[in-house]
């Protein structure tokens, strides 16, 4: 899909891991990664693993897939920084706090609109249904944005087994986000029409180390490419400089 490409910047020695959400991929991360990349920082911007291409790619993938390829991605980035901190909107700050949970040296995160606390039982029910009479995609949940004109480059279907597991992993994360000790900056929309805003109250509640939450008072889901964007980008390039003690010396 045009602009579904991954994207790379090399600056300091200090790094920022950013992830993308669900059926979405790096159109939707791409300014704020690249705001990163202004600001000094290297910079990885990942494609996803079933993202980005036709729908049907994605149809086979699961939790593992993309928590998998998040790892790899961040340990090929801690490999050549001093530090790193990791950035996530919905599915990818779900990742972004599987990955803290995980490496306690984490510098710090910062969370758009993050889904870690999933639909309950009867909601997934209702999907289990759908699959076992033989549905495999349901409507598109992509380019929940305020903003008019601003589109994102979303699949128009969600692979139902997908988000399934999707919940299943969001689960394991919620479960676990007492272990998250570094900096969260968590920025929440006050309208969100994909991840109900009690995701964000669960990080704040949970996480043990400090959180600074800021409200989105302009934007929808996708606030990256919303009104808010400016200062998303602001508020996230400044916690950067802040956890990672600036970008650092410049790579070689």
């Amino acid at each position: 899909m045009p602009g579904a490409e991954p994207w790379s910047a090399a600056g300091g020695s200090n790094g920022v891991l950013v992830l993308h959400g669900f059926t979405g991929n790096p159109q939707s991360m791409r300014p704020l990664a690249e705001a990163l990349a202004a600001a000094g920082f290297t910079v990885e911007l990942p494609l996803l693993p079933g993202h980005g291409t036709a729908v049907e790619d994605m149809v086979p993938t699961r939790w593992e897939d993309w928590s998998g390829a998040a790892e790899a991605h961040f340990q090929a980035l801690a490999a050549r920084c001093d530090h790193v901190a990791v950035v996530g909107l919905s599915m990818g700050g779900a990742l972004t706090c599987w990955l803290a949970e995980r490496h306690p040296h984490l510098a710090g995160i910062a969370l758009v609109n993050p889904l870690v606390h999933a639909p309950d039982a009867e909601f997934r029910a209702g999907i289990q249904a759908l699959l076992d009479a033989g549905t495999e995609l349901f409507d598109g949940i992509g380019s929940d944005i305020k903003k008019e004109g601003s589109v994102e480059a979303s699949y128009g279907g969600t692979p139902l087994a997908a988000v399934l597991s999707l919940f299943d992993g969001a689960d394991e994360v919620e479960a676990k986000l007492s272990d998250i000790h570094c900096p969260t900056l968590l920025l929440s929309s006050r309208e969100d029409h994909v991840v109900e805003p009690v995701s964000g109250d669960v990080v704040a509640e949970r996480v043990s180390g400090p959180v600074e939450r800021i409200w989105l008072e302009e934007s929808y889901h996708v606030a990256t490419l919303d009104n808010d964007a400016p200062l998303i980008e602001s508020k996230v390039v400044e916690f950067a400089r802040t956890v990672l003690g600036g970008p650092g010396e410049v790579a070689v």
